[in-house]
């Protein structure tokens, strides 16, 4: 990325999506240990569980701001829907039980394909609407039907996985809830603060997450392979 390109980037986002992606990374190395290598460490409770879901928490409230700043999310959807079909592909090729059928790049992908639409609303609209979701979201989590039609919407089968699973109720209620944060904060599309911090790692991985996201998993097995075999 060119110099002038970067300066007119929010910093502040870069960092936050940074530290977002590397809480994500950890939390991953606790799956993997766990659910490939036979490592017993719980990642279903306690803080390696509060450290995933910080992470996505953090990606969907700045995935709300961000399309809020930009003025290609149509075309990015349809890039990043590709993306998601193939992650999808690569997984059931490695191993079906562990295919992602609805993973965090798919649920981005739609949010982004219906930014247009969901930008119609006003300010109340999009708190009550994000509300509404995710009060909406503690209703179905405990639903159980007889299939999995519905599963993007987070209504499920017991016999439902994925191994990696962000639905769109509740967790559009989050991204409307970033698109709110953004028309607050960020009307004049520059950053909140009167300096500029771009040149750390954490800045860098954040103008790089998508990269990130695709490269980590593959290179992650790889070490623990790796360091299975040594011990």
């Amino acid at each position: 990325m060119d110099k002038a390109k970067e300066n007119r980037r929010i910093w502040e986002l870069d960092f936050l999506r940074g530290i977002a992606l590397i809480l994500m990374i950890y939390f991953h190395v606790v799956y993997d240990m766990n659910e490939f290598f036979g490592y017993r460490i719980a990642y279903g409770s306690g803080i390696n569980y509060f450290i995933g879901k910080a992470s996505v928490i953090l990606f969907i409230l700045i995935s709300g701001i961000s399309c809020s700043l930009s003025r290609s999310n149509f075309k990015r959807g349809l890039k990043l829907l590709g993306i998601a079909l193939l992650v999808s592909l690569l997984s059931y090729l490695y191993n079906p039980e562990f295919v992602i059928k609805f993973g965090v790049i798919h649920f981005f992908a739609v949010c982004m394909l219906f930014y247009h639409l969901l930008n119609k609303l006003n300010n109340i609209l999009l708190l009550l609407a994000g509300t509404g979701i995710i009060a909406l979201g503690a209703y179905t989590s405990g639903l159980q039907a007889s299939n999995d039609y519905l599963f993007p919407f987070g209504v499920t089968s017991p016999d439902f996985s994925s191994s990696d699973y962000y639905s769109l109720v509740p967790w559009m209620g989050l991204f409307l809830y970033g698109m709110f944060l953004s028309r607050v904060l960020y009307k004049k599309k520059t950053s909140l603060f009167p300096f500029r911090i771009d040149d750390t790692v954490i800045n860098f991985l954040g103008r790089h997450t998508l990269v990130a996201y695709l490269i980590h998993q593959p290179v992650i097995i790889g070490v623990l392979s790796v360091i299975k075999q040594i011990n």
